[in-house]
């Protein structure tokens, strides 16, 4: 049975088992905020199940697969029994939370995921576990190589963005290895990167998390200028004003910069 590497689905094929074993020996059964290691993962577009293969001979926890393309599910069903009653044939974008890897219809027991993800929606493959993140624990991802290390970037760094600073305010993240595009089928036209999250211990922002995603994705929005004037729209108050920090542009702040920036945005004069 063969499987054509679709294009509108943004498929290609990893052909190189060393590189899906390591990408598979990077789950560390992270145990996240409330310390018991996850029971559960899964891997989001296996296609036909190179990197699937090495995380069922993991016994420390339950592999469970989603995959959208039909052709792909039948393949992984007849060539990996293992997972019966485990392939969820569905958009991990639209799937309702509570047909994700769960032994109860009401459960949020705890699963990571992992993946060789589609470059056209891998974005949108981390906010949506964002929203998520209290089930989430651990993430490792292959994505194109631009994305990963923006995502990975720190302070200061060019390629430090909105992606970075919204997810680093929840996980621990490391830029794990690049990969080469002759290793998939169709090689891409771009190289790739493969990365690693962690959940940090962070429960509570510590102020607003939506004023704080507005002041982030502002910040970011015209990043050569100063936050002072990238932040206009949002009209500042004096005392976010009066602020260091304004005369800074985004990609100097940390995380923890951001939070007391936006608490700062958050107070109104005579309050």
């Amino acid at each position: 049975m063969y499987v054509k590497p679709k294009k509108e689905l943004g498929q290609h094929f990893l052909k190189d088992l060393s590189i899906a074993q390591r990408i598979a020996e990077l789950l560390s059964v992270h145990p996240g905020v409330d310390g018991v290691p996850y029971k559960r993962i899964l891997e989001i577009g296996p296609g036909t199940g190179v990197l699937t293969q090495f995380l069922l001979q993991n016994d420390q926890f339950e592999t469970y697969v989603i995959e959208i393309d039909r052709e792909s599910v039948d393949y992984l069903k007849v060539h990996f029994p293992a997972l019966e009653g485990k392939i969820l044939g569905a958009d991990f974008l639209n799937i309702r939370p509570d047909l994700l890897p769960t032994k109860k219809p009401d459960s949020v027991e705890p699963f990571a995921i992992i993946g060789n993800f589609p470059y056209n929606i891998s974005t949108q493959i981390l906010f949506k576990a964002l929203e998520m993140r209290e089930r989430v624990p651990e993430i490792v991802g292959m994505f194109q190589r631009e994305v990963a290390q923006r995502v990975a970037s720190g302070p200061g760094n060019k390629d430090y963005g909105i992606l970075s600073v919204l997810l680093q305010a929840w996980y621990d993240i490391k830029y794990e290895f690049t990969v080469d595009p002759i290793v998939f089928n169709p090689p891409p036209k771009v190289f790739s990167g493969v990365i690693s999250l962690r959940r940090n211990s962070t429960t509570d922002l510590g102020c607003d998390e939506r004023k704080f995603t507005q002041v982030v994705k502002a910040g970011f929005s015209q990043r050569r200028k100063t936050l002072r004037n990238a932040l206009k729209p949002l009209s500042p108050p004096e005392v976010a004003l009066a602020s260091p920090f304004m005369d800074k542009r985004a990609e100097q702040l940390s995380v923890a910069e951001f939070v007391e920036l936006t608490s700062l945005m958050s107070e109104r004069a005579n309050e």
